[in-house]
Order: structure tokens, then sequence, then C-alpha cells
């Protein structure tokens, strides 16, 4: 996990909470237009995988009590894990690219707003991933994985593939990294990745393929309750890399800025056309890169208008983690997009730089709604990232920077959070301490939860415990 040079350790920032009378006037809990919804509060909580679906991406009973958790703290708007579009495994994720996976959805859908008492918008984050595979050992991937070309034929004098490999897997890694291409060499060292502008032909047909794909799920996410979509195009993910600057596909879906936007404006526009005027079609994407040659603030402020102008209900905005500067894995485990400097931008720890690990998207967030202003778009915008108190929402909101705050590990840390604050019980707040541990269990596809509960009260009846017993689920339940 890559940190700062500096290394300073970062308490919580100070943060004063509202008496309820307060909080009733302020602007995180008054309401604000989402499209054709209205969210009753300001107060969002961001899409979080938390690895409790099927192997087959069902929604299961533990699926139902993580978003139970999360509703009982009524946020305006809550956002549904990355959800897969394709029919294809995925592991303990879930999926919405089949009709077979809309029961479950439809009593996801209805768990939360019973949880909520209705209050709560539910949104689901709908998700194209591209293959990436584990690091091999070196044996394996020279006898097994690589593709013998006439290059490698050429460098070991053999002919016969099975020479070649014995010939290759002899060298020394000076030598075989003189043999092998730049990629095959990143396929050895950190496990292959597929690109959006590999040359492959299922990966040329992208842009002919995710736009119904993409408003099929969209379809399915209303016919299951939920009130919209957010379309992932942040991150590691497809949609992101055909936005990335480090795009350079040549059928005009890349190189400059407007073909790079190209297919997200078609899948916006596939997705609206589909579920009409009456869903919640918005999308979630990066201020910044934070990788070398990659988009800026300044790219993200163009794609911001364009979408916006496109007819988005809503722009959330994220921060980096990107696979480009992902830490090696270990053999036999697959790189992770938040362990090198852009992961560390999207989830900073305690153990910080002199900025700290709160607000960091801020300045970027208010750059790209000022533009919005300028150009006379009224597109709500979501600010994130080490929001965890009161006072740095509602200065976020004063300023104009945004017109919702999200936080998604004080969510974690405490679901019922927002609730607290509502009803004037701020100092009841458990607040998040940004250690990452939760952030762990993710890149170690574990359940993810808090340290600050999830070994409370482990004798609790009927409680729900994790594979090893030794963590609870959900935290212990708050009623005021």
């Amino acid at each position: 996990m890559w940190v700062p040079a500096e290394r300073l350790k970062q308490p919580p920032s100070v943060t004063r909470w509202p008496s309820a009378e307060e909080a009733a006037a302020s602007r995180w809990f008054s309401s604000c237009a989402l499209g054709p919804r209205t969210a009753q509060r300001r107060t969002w909580v961001p899409a979080m995988v938390p690895w409790r679906a099927s192997e087959s991406g069902d929604v299961t009973p533990a699926v139902l009590d993580w978003y139970g958790a999360l509703a009982s703290g009524r946020p305006g708007v809550l956002v549904v894990e990355a959800t897969g579009i394709r029919d294809v495994p995925s592991g303990p994720l879930l999926r919405i690219g089949h009709d077979r996976f809309l029961p479950g959805l439809a009593q996801l859908v209805e768990r939360v707003r019973l949880a909520s008492a209705g209050e709560t918008l539910l949104l689901v984050q709908i998700i194209d991933f591209l293959q990436i595979r584990r690091r091999p050992t070196r044996a394996a991937y020279l006898q097994r994985f690589l593709s013998i070309t006439d290059h490698h034929r050429r460098v070991t004098e053999r002919t016969d593939e099975g020479e070649v490999r014995t010939a290759l897997e002899a060298l020394d890694d000076e030598a075989l990294r003189r043999a092998l291409t730049d990629r095959e060499w990143e396929a050895l060292e950190r496990g292959f990745r597929e690109r959006v502008d590999d040359d492959r032909p299922h990966l040329r047909a992208l842009p002919t393929v995710l736009p119904g794909l993409f408003a099929d799920a969209a379809a399915r996410a209303v016919e299951a309750g939920f009130d919209g979509v957010e379309l992932h195009y942040a991150h590691a993910y497809t949609m992101a890399s055909f936005l990335s600057a480090q795009n350079q596909r040549d059928d005009g879906y890349g190189g400059s800025l407007a073909g790079r936007l190209r297919l997200p404006r078609e899948v916006l526009a596939a997705v609206r056309a589909r579920v009409g005027k009456d869903a919640v079609v918005g999308l979630r994407y990066l201020t910044e890169e934070i990788i070398a040659g990659g988009s800026t603030v300044e790219d993200a402020i163009v794609i911001g208008r364009a979408l916006a102008e496109d007819g988005a209900d809503f722009l959330s905005l994220s921060r980096g983690g990107k696979f480009e500067d992902a830490a090696q894995p270990k053999i036999g485990e697959a790189a992770y997009p938040y362990t090198g400097q852009s992961g560390y931008e999207c989830m900073p720890t305690y153990v910080s730089d002199a900025r700290g690990p709160y607000g960091r998207n801020l300045d970027a967030t208010a750059r790209i709604k000022r533009a919005l202003v300028e150009a006379g778009l009224s597109t709500p915008v979501v600010a994130a990232g080490g929001i965890h108190g009161f006072t740095q929402a509602e200065d976020v909101l004063g300023r104009g920077d945004a017109d919702f705050v999200a936080a998604a590990r004080q969510s974690l840390a405490d679901p019922m959070w927002l609730e607290k604050i509502r009803l004037g019980r701020g100092a009841e707040v458990r607040r998040c301490t940004y250690t990452n541990y939760c952030e762990a269990l993710d890149q170690r596809h574990k359940a993810v939860t808090c340290k600050l509960w999830d070994r409370v009260d482990l004798d609790e009846p009927g409680l729900v415990l994790d594979p090893t017993g030794r963590r609870r689920l959900v935290p212990p339940a708050w009623k005021p």
C-alpha cells in the first residue's frame, strides 16, 4: 500500500454536533431535487462492495441485513454496490445481467423501504469490468499462459513450441525481460489485464455491446423497484477506462477527449431511452486519475459539462483508484486498484501528509461544480472523500461546492450516524478512524466490516457471524 512520504498521523477532524432543531434547519438535512425525484435530505451513502452476495451474484440474507442497517440511518440517497451488468460469473458480487436476479433485487428494495420508513431514495450502481488474472508463477506463465510468437522463436532460436517454452524458462530474469514484450512481462509480473484499447475482437466490439447491456440492466433496476441507477464511470473499470487519457483506441472511441467521451455519452443516452424520464439516471466518475499520463481535473470539467448537457440527473465525484499504479500482487493474487498513489487518493488513511485524509477531493469537486454553474447547468453534484462530520458537510454545501455530501467509510463505521445527527444525538456517533481496516478486508474479498464494531457483543442472540465465527456482519442495533 502506497503511503505519503511525510507519514503524519492525523486525528479525526473537529466537528460540532447540532441540536435536533439545528439539524432540521441545516442545508445537509434539507431536500433537493434529483432528476424526477426529490431527496428528503442531501445526505448520501455511496456504493460500497460488502462481499455478501452469493457466488452466483444473488441477493442473500446477509445482503438484506447490510442494506437494512444502512437504510436505518435514513440517508437521503443510498446507492447499492457495484452490480454487474453481464450474465457472467463474478464471485460474491451482486449481478443484474439476467431477469432471474429480479426477485432478490426486489426484496432488497423492499427491505430498504421498510428500514428507512420510505424516506431514502434507492439507486443501484451498475458496472462493467474487463478480465484480470492472478499473478502466475514464472513456470506456469511460460509453460501455459504465454502465447508463443515468431519473436519468441527468433529469440530462442527454436521452432518447436515446447522447446521455445523450455528455452525461455531457462533464461535469467534480465534475459527473459528482453525476450518478452512489455505487455507479456507485465502479465508475468502482475497478472494479465485487458485494456479497452487492446486489439481483440470482443474489446473492439465494446461500443456496440455496452449501451444495450447497460440499458437492459437499468430497465431491470426500475422493474425491481429502484428509484434509478448510477452508471459506474469511475476507478479501474471499463467505462472509466474509455474516459481515461490513456485510452488510445483508433476507432473514434479513444484518443481525443471527444472520442473518449463518445461511448459514455452513448451509454447514458441508451439508458435514458430505455427507462424514460421517470427514473433517476446519474453517474459516478473521477475528478482526477492520479496516474502518469492520466486524466486531470481539466478533463473532468469537460466530461462533467458534456454528461450534464446530455441529461445526467447527477454527477457523483470520486478520485483515483486505478490499476496502472497498483502494487505488485503476490503470486496467486490479482492486482488491487487501491494500493498505489491513485488508490491512496481515493481512500486515504489517518497516516497522511500535511493535507490530511479529510476532503482531499473537495477542491476538484468545487471546480467542476463552478464550471457547471458557469455553463448554466443545475445538475446536482455529489461530493465525497473523508467526510465524517456535520461541520464539514455544512461548509461544503454552504460554499456551493456541491449539492449532496456523501460518506462511505463513516457510514460503514456507524450506519445510524445520520439519524443520530438528525435527532440531536451527534455525540453518540461512532466516528471512523480511517485505518482502512475495511479496505484490507475488501482487498482479500472478505465480508467487509468495521473494527469499531465487528467484535462487539458476539453473544447477541440470533447474531449472524462471518465464516470464521469471529466477526459480526452488522453493527449492534441503536435506538434513541
